[in-house]
């Protein structure tokens, strides 16, 4: 009996003619092209810079124009930015969307497999956005990666104080703060008293200074003082790599087309900023680099709307409508549908979109704001929970974002008044049809006249 062959089966029609398919790998790159292009159609080549020039010059040699990869870890990223910059169409797919029909699985089957799916037309790209984007994407997230270590350090610096009885988190809001800092490195200098300690105490501070001296009497331990100088020089070092992240990033800003038309953006309230918060004028930069004043949304801020900017970009065309990039966000409700048969899948973990997650703690910072987000958002929370209610309440400010940008508009805040005597109107509607329904009648209670 003939043995059955291993190959696939071949492609019917090919509406992507020229197309060709990689399987990524961390040491070897499998590729795969049309049958008739080459007397070999699959070739293995390696991850270095050599390997990726003898990619592209084959993909050449048999009429290359359109390559399906897929995003696996990072190894995919110097393969699309290598045969993008040789003048490539690179499709980036996501490997979780593929359903392998495959009697035997394997590097050579899965880059033919991709190779056919693209000729065929059955597959659609990722979402990537354009080179000068993911330079401020970089940037953002490794600005994020100093933040965490910071965090770190500080958390650090506080379990040393409290292994030698110096509760000084106890007494300071803020370690990282004025006073915190001075007590700090007034202690790395050498200063043991408690009452010195505690004369570097900020006028603003809530504690006296017979308070925070009490906190600061404890055993000065000599290995545990060595520790918390390498820890502060540690800190001190992570500030100075994020202030230059800061400046880097702000010039990758100011290089992105200006569609501000000339115009200052719009003046706001002068807010206090944060510590982990970039120390640039970021609402200047995102009116610059968007032309719309993002950050007018309620509970939107610079920081959010760099961080969505830096994942997206100002352009989002991309996505044809808001419920196309709520959808990619992953923040709104998806519903399976199979016959009469419907499911309500479980959400995406909370990590698994940065932008998601820069819409999310916008809209947590909502919980007691008196706009009508925050009415909506605390209306979803007594219905259904603080969990859903915060992420339809992000699925609002993700489509109020695409909208702003897609149709540069000018955000109209609604009147708070007004939304809740709609929502009480729509409210006594639908308690009429129920009403209707068991056939009686809603009567009005009228207050008894005093």
């Amino acid at each position: 009996m003939a043995k059955r062959s291993k190959q696939l089966p071949e492609a019917r029609s090919a509406i992507v003619p020229d197309a060709a398919g990689i399987d990524i790998g961390g040491e070897t790159h499998f590729a795969a092209v049309p049958k008739d292009r080459a007397e070999r159609p699959v070739r293995s080549f390696g991850s270095f810079t050599a390997d990726l020039n003898a990619l592209a010059a084959w993909f050449r040699e048999c009429r290359i124009k359109t390559v399906v990869v897929e995003s696996t870890g990072v190894f995919w990223m110097p393969v699309c930015d290598h045969l993008e910059a040789a003048g490539f169409e690179v499709l980036l797919v996501d490997p979780r969307t593929l359903t392998r029909h495959l009697r035997k699985k394997s590097d050579v089957t899965d880059c033919q497999f991709l190779q056919e799916l693209l000729a065929a037309g059955l597959l659609k790209g990722c979402f990537r956005p354009p080179a000068q984007v993911r330079a401020l994407r970089t940037l953002w997230r490794h600005r994020a990666h100093l933040v965490v270590e910071s965090a770190r350090l500080l958390q650090m610096m506080q379990k040393t104080l409290v292994q030698m009885n110096v509760h000084l988190q106890l007494v300071v809001a803020d370690v990282a703060g004025e006073t915190g800092m001075r007590i700090l490195r007034a202690i790395v200098k050498g200063c043991r008293d408690p009452r010195k300690l505690a004369a570097f105490r900020n006028y603003r501070c809530r504690r006296s200074e017979a308070e925070i001296a009490k906190a600061l009497d404890g055993v000065w331990d000599d290995a545990h003082l060595f520790e918390l100088k390498q820890l502060l020089q540690a800190w001190d070092f992570q500030r100075r790599q994020l202030a230059a992240c800061d400046r880097r990033f702000e010039k990758e800003c100011s290089a992105m087309p200006d569609r501000s038309d000339g115009q200052p953006p719009p003046e706001s309230k002068a807010q206090r900023r944060g510590r982990s918060e970039p120390a640039l004028d970021g609402r200047g930069l995102v009116f610059r680099m968007t032309g719309v004043d993002l950050c007018a949304i309620d509970g939107l801020g610079a920081n959010t709307a760099l961080a969505v900017l830096a994942e997206t970009g100002p352009d989002v065309s991309r996505f044809p409508t808001d419920k196309h990039f709520a959808s990619w966000t992953g923040l709104a409700p998806r519903r399976d549908q199979s016959g009469k048969r419907k499911r309500t899948p479980s959400p995406p973990a909370s990590g698994a979109n940065r932008v998601a997650n820069a819409f999310r703690l916008a809209a947590q910072s909502l919980i007691k704001s008196q706009t009508v987000l925050g009415c909506f958002l605390r209306r979803m929370k007594a219905r259904l929970g603080p969990g859903p209610a915060i992420r339809a309440t992000a699925c609002k400010l993700a489509k109020l974002f695409w909208r702003l940008l897609a149709k540069r508009e000018r955000y109209r805040r609604e009147d708070v008044a007004a939304y809740e005597a709609g929502f009480q109107e729509r409210r006594k509607r639908w308690l009429a049809r129920q009403a209707a329904a068991l056939g009686l009648a809603l009567t009005p209670v009228f207050a008894p006249p005093t």
